[in-house]
């Protein structure tokens, strides 16, 4: 029985043994890998360190650069600007022309046709715009006020059709137009007695009520008009006489009315009193 007994015990003995042995070889190999990992973790925290001061360092640059901007004159860059753009052709202009080529042609490289067609179109408008700036006369005034006044308008094409559609079809309904089908399928209203469409003796154009909204756009024009007319007459020193009668047609013709009334008017005082005792009456 105790030699049964010797061979399980010796067995266990062997493996405590050599987990005993292969403690300190753990041991080792963790002391190892330590000093390592450390590096490691080391070299990358110094690594966040240089990148943050480097973002640190470009944000106080870019700051200081935006504050520069910001304090400089807009107007000042601006003029810098076209100057360098001026002084880059000139040079290059110089360049070409001592090579013997053509400016315009090589220039015109960088563009296509259509671009050029329209940078040309545009410095017309804008040399036509330039002239047109002065005074010149009330007809030219009355026709710029006008076509600024047809570029701000909204056209409500949708609503335009809706109430041609719908007088077309109310005109085809009391026999005013015959609705006639062409050969390839097309609906063609035609005027027989012409009584649909206006002409110089028609009257129906009374009947036709404007919306609501054109109304009032309307008003808000005649309004900004006359803002306009009132804030230019304040311009031309005339704040003080808004409610007097305008007897003058320029500056110099104002004065020399001063210069009448200051002199004249005590001999002609009962003239205009009966002149607007009779204009009341």
């Amino acid at each position: 029985m105790a030699t049964e007994m010797e061979g399980p015990v010796k067995s266990s003995d062997t493996k405590t043994r050599a987990m005993a042995a292969s403690e300190p070889a753990t041991e080792s190999s963790e002391t190892s890998t330590t000093p390592s990992t450390a590096n490691d973790r080391l070299a990358r925290f110094k690594a966040l360190q240089a990148r943050a001061k480097q973002s640190a360092t470009s944000n106080l640059k870019e700051a200081t650069a935006e504050q520069n901007r910001q304090s400089a004159d807009r107007s000042a860059l601006t003029s810098l600007s076209r100057k360098h753009a001026i002084a880059s052709q000139n040079l290059l202009k110089a360049e070409t022309e001592s090579a013997g080529e053509d400016f315009e042609r090589k220039r015109a490289w960088d563009w296509t046709i259509d671009e050029s067609e329209k940078w040309d179109r545009r410095q017309e408008k804008k040399a036509r715009h330039r002239d047109d700036v002065a005074f010149q006369d009330y007809t030219k005034e009355s026709g710029k006020v006008y076509k600024r006044q047809i570029r701000e308008m909204k056209h409500d094409l949708e609503g335009y059709e809706d109430a041609k559609r719908t007088a077309v079809e109310k005109a085809a309904q009391s026999g005013g137009l015959e609705v006639v089908e062409l050969d390839s399928g097309e609906l063609v209203a035609i005027d027989r007695d012409g009584t649909f469409y206006a002409n110089g003796d028609g009257t129906d154009f009374v009947e036709s009520r404007p919306k609501r909204e054109n109304v009032d756009r309307l008003v808000d024009d005649l309004r900004k008009a006359e803002e306009t007319r009132l804030r230019k007459r304040r311009e031309r020193g005339r704040a003080n006489d808004e409610e007097a009668d305008v007897t003058f047609i320029n500056d110099k013709n104002k004065q020399f009315n001063q210069k009448l009334a200051r002199f004249y008017n005590k001999y002609t005082a009962d003239i205009r009193e009966s002149f607007e005792r009779g204009t009341a009456v």
